[in-house]
């Protein structure tokens, strides 16, 4: 079944793709080796992948496409997404198809951990990269583009697609606990605010941090929402 795209200030059920990005950092010395030398780095392994970390959603925050996602939700979401964590099919892609599927052709990288600061959802990213890429910068994959437009230095991030939907709500377009997480995918536009990618935790801990919006009652039909 084809599921409708919800577009930003829409509500309704269907396909919700966010674009929370974040910046990939280059500089860290085990990624030069992957993407700007093209040598395989000394670091143990045969197959060696680009390691990064990145803000990937926060609960509460009105993201550019002003959707707000409540706490019991996102909290929900990322318990479920473990198991496929340790499954290792936490996959997504280069861009946003408008599916909920992920298809195999276009895999570009793998969460192997997620964690919470706070209202906000870390996470640690592998970057999946070829041999053919690493020892000869030969690109043929969509994770070897990935590598390639971090060799270039070129800003990109990471995004939610998940399928559910929206209820406005004193002007405010709030999910609802039919969502479903999908994946994250690697794209170009940010939409949560703060919602970087980073070499390491330290370099995010200033963009962890924003005001949350919470709902003030448990209460069924009292749908205000307040600033902390």
């Amino acid at each position: 079944m084809d599921l409708k795209l919800i577009k930003a200030g829409d509500s309704g059920f269907g396909m919700l793709i966010e674009h929370d990005a974040g910046y990939i950092s280059p500089s860290d010395s085990r990624n030069l080796g992957l993407i700007r030398e093209f040598k395989k780095p000394e670091l143990g392994r045969e197959n060696d992948s680009l390691i990064v970390y990145v803000v990937l959603q926060k609960y509460g925050v009105k993201n550019r496409n002003g959707r707000i996602y409540p706490k019991e939700i996102l909290v929900r979401q990322n318990e479920i997404y473990q198991e496929a964590i340790r499954q290792r099919r936490a996959i997504g892609e280069l861009d946003h198809p408008e599916s909920s599927i992920i298809a195999g052709d276009r895999i570009s990288h793998n969460i192997i951990e997620t964690w919470w600061e706070g209202h906000t959802l870390m996470g640690k990213m592998e970057i999946l990269v070829t041999k053919g890429y690493l020892d000869y910068g030969i690109v043929s994959t969509k994770g070897d583009e990935v590598a390639n437009l971090l060799r270039n230095n070129i800003m990109i991030g990471v995004s939610s697609r998940g399928v559910g939907s929206l209820k406005e709500i004193k002007g405010d377009l709030i999910v609802q606990d039919d969502f479903e997480l999908i994946c994250w995918d690697i794209v170009t536009a940010p939409s949560t605010p703060g919602s970087w990618m980073f070499k390491d935790k330290l370099e995010a801990k200033p963009y962890v941090e924003n005001r949350i919006i919470t709902k003030s009652t448990l209460t069924e039909g009292l749908d205000r929402f307040l600033i902390d």
